[in-house]
């Protein structure tokens, strides 16, 4: 069986564990399904859905973690962990526009939740740089086709 197989389900689900821990790339997918016919407003719905739940789901691991046990399980450095808090602190949930990023995106929602980031902010910052990232990525689709 294939992502494309799955339909919109598909998408959603490769969208989803994109935004989490895992190493997984959606684009392809969402490529893949544009190439195929998909209707790409709701292909850019559904994806948009889809990843912001996966980087919720990081943003709560991280609220039910502390640094002290990134600290302790993953050896995670107490200077790096300094410049994270700097940086949250500083920018607050406006770095969750970020959270779409590969690699670093999934520790920004991580460190969000470990900071407590206030959590409605956090997740409207982290839609909207989701929805820009896949609707970048529809348009691009969208203008090597034409």
């Amino acid at each position: 069986m294939e992502w494309l197989d799955l339909g919109y389900f598909g998408l959603f689900l490769a969208t989803f564990l994109a935004a989490t821990i895992l190493p997984f790339s959606s684009e392809a997918i969402l490529a893949g399904m544009l190439y195929v016919g998909f209707d790409p407003i709701m292909c850019l719905i559904i994806a948009t859905v889809g990843n912001t739940l996966g980087g919720v789901s990081s943003y709560f691991l991280g609220y039910l973690g502390s640094w002290s046990i990134l600290h302790r399980w993953f050896k995670v450095d107490e200077s790096k962990t300094e410049r994270w808090r700097e940086k949250i602190n500083k920018y607050g949930s406006f770095t969750a526009l970020l959270c779409w990023a590969p690699v670093i995106g999934d520790l920004l929602a991580i460190a969000l939740g470990v900071f407590r980031t206030k959590m409605l902010p956090v997740f409207t910052f982290m839609t909207v740089g989701k929805f820009l990232r896949y609707a970048a990525i529809i348009w691009a689709y969208n203008s090597i086709q034409a």
